[in-house]
């Protein structure tokens, strides 16, 4: 009887267990401001936004070439990555650090309004 009781709770315990692949619900954009609105606060908003976009585009595996991409920015000072949480800390040379996760809007992230041309380094 007791084993009986166990195995039901067990078997009622399971659905309960949560996914863990965390990368559809952190690269969803619902409720947040659009990234070209974003991008047009300032210089590094869009820079940030390219980056979320270049994230998106390499999808989880590419984080080498999002933080890559990201060092290439003329305003980006320095730049952490955390593949497993999918996301970039970006540091800007004005201070600012701001954490940035896939933006999946279907845009390149040359498209982003307000963004120069990436520096020569």
């Amino acid at each position: 009887m007791i084993r009986r009781v166990g195995v039901l709770l067990v078997l009622l315990a399971a659905p309960s267990c949560r996914n863990y692949d965390l990368y559809s619900r952190v690269s969803s954009a619902d409720g947040s401001v659009p990234g070209d609105q974003y991008a047009r606060y300032g210089k590094e908003q869009a820079e940030a936004v390219a980056i979320g976009r270049r994230l998106a585009e390499v999808g989880p595996a590419g984080t080498d070439s999002a933080v890559a991409y990201a060092r290439g920015l003329p305003d980006v000072a320095d730049v952490d990555a955390d593949p497993l949480g999918h996301r970039l800390t970006v540091g800007f040379r004005s201070g600012w650090r701001v954490g940035i996760v896939p933006l999946a809007d279907g845009k390149k992230p040359a498209e982003t309004p307000g963004l120069g041309a990436p520096a020569s380094r």
